[in-house]
């Protein structure tokens, strides 16, 4: 088997043999580590296991994998340049496409990672304010440098110092926090939706939404929306955009380029000469291919309505999956928006149940996963729906006969 043989290979040269959030080892036991190719939304991994995508390579795959669009935009650029003296002109025109998009953002500045623009967005907020404190929903993922990483390992209490948590969709929790560093605030920072790992999700309420947005004001601090793992899957203009709630600050990834590597952080005017302040950089965040991609993606979700497609399958697949998990007795939570969709089991506290069947599709050749969100794309049609669903149905009887 060509996977178990490179995870050998990889456990001598690899600490640990992977590392990171795509470590197989820490899924059910029959999960693939290593992948060949992907196509619209199927994977395949070294073994030539063909996978109905509901992972979509953890978020960023929302127009479905080689998207013909957005292939051959990065091909152009690739053909001009990637990575040259100065970005190219592309930068301007995927800038201008989002200040033309998202209605609180009035530029941009780019990166490669979702911690990047996290990172980035409370630096701009630091410089704006000068102030250190950052106030941050407890248990929420912002990224994996020292000051987020949900490891303490090789990091040092002062790294975290300047952080106060406070509780998702509590305003009396956050109001409590910002009055334990009161006149020290430089920003709030909150994701759209509470998308923890191994919990249940939960929507922003709006009232919290307007609060936040309200105390931010008060303060004088600024509010960061973290849509790193849901922009571009709710609403193209932003996820509070909905709400009447707009950010200072956005910071974006993921589904941003269809998988390119590409971050950007964007933001309100009065932002805008602190901005210009910092020193922020790296040798391949100005690269035009992921950008041209960008620019393709960003404009084909809107062109094509790609939002509404991917809520129309996460519907289908939502309702059909409560249906089979009554007709097989089992209680389930599906949480979160229908285009970023979790499933998990009434008392599967250890999360035995959702290990058991989320292998058991696999087996069936469905990818979801036991303990993160999964994603939706627009490549998702009706009758991959329907497929997937033959897998997860027989996934559910597999478990009943299991468990009993």
């Amino acid at each position: 088997m060509k996977d178990a043989d490179l995870r050998r290979r990889a456990a001598k040269v690899v600490p640990g043999g992977m590392y990171g959030h795509l470590n197989a080892a820490l899924f059910a036991p029959g999960y693939p580590q290593f992948f060949e190719r992907g196509e619209g939304c199927r994977q395949w991994d070294v073994d030539g296991r063909a996978y109905l995508d509901f992972m979509c390579s953890w978020g960023p795959v929302v127009l479905g994998h080689r998207h013909p669009r957005v292939e051959e935009a990065a091909a152009r650029q690739a053909a001009l340049g990637d990575c040259l003296n100065g970005p190219g002109p592309i930068m301007v025109e995927l800038a201008e496409l989002l200040v033309d998009t998202v209605p609180s953002a009035d530029w941009a500045m780019f990166s490669k990672n979702g911690t990047d623009a996290t990172t980035q967005a409370l630096m701009v907020a630091r410089a704006a304010t000068g102030r250190t404190k950052v106030l941050m929903a407890h248990g929420a993922y912002h990224g994996a440098d020292p000051w987020c990483t949900p490891s303490l390992a090789g990091t040092t209490p002062n790294e975290r110092a300047d952080l106060v948590e406070f509780t998702y969709n509590s305003l009396e929790s956050l109001e409590a926090a910002a009055a334990t560093v009161e006149g020290d605030v430089a920003a709030i920072i909150v994701t759209p939706f509470k998308h923890d790992s191994f919990e249940d999700q939960e929507l922003v309420e709006p009232v919290f939404a307007r609060g936040a947005r309200a105390l931010a004001d008060r303060l004088g601090a600024a509010l960061v929306i973290d849509d790193v793992r849901a922009g571009f899957r709710i609403d193209l203009r932003g996820s509070w955009e909905p709400y009447g709630v707009r950010p200072d600050l956005t910071a974006w990834s993921k589904a941003m380029a269809n998988g390119y590597p590409i971050a950007a952080v964007t933001g309100a005017d009065a932002l805008r000469g602190p901005a210009q302040t910092l020193y922020s950089t790296g040798s391949f965040w100005f690269s035009a291919v992921a950008m041209a991609a960008a620019k393709a993606t960003i404009e084909t979700l809107r062109d094509t309505d790609g939002i509404a497609a991917m809520e129309r399958a996460g519907a289908q697949l939502r309702e059909g999956l409560y249906a089979q998990a009554k007709s097989h007795g089992f209680a389930v939570n599906q949480t979160g928006p229908v285009t970023i969709p979790w499933l998990s089991f009434d008392g599967d506290a250890d999360l035995s149940v959702a290990m058991y069947w989320s292998d058991a599709c696999l087996r069936h050749g469905v990818y979801v996963h036991p303990w993160h969100n999964w994603f939706m794309s627009a490549a998702h049609t009706e009758d991959d729906v329907a497929l997937a669903l033959e897998g997860t149905d027989q996934a559910f009887a597999e478990t009943r006969a299991h468990f009993g």
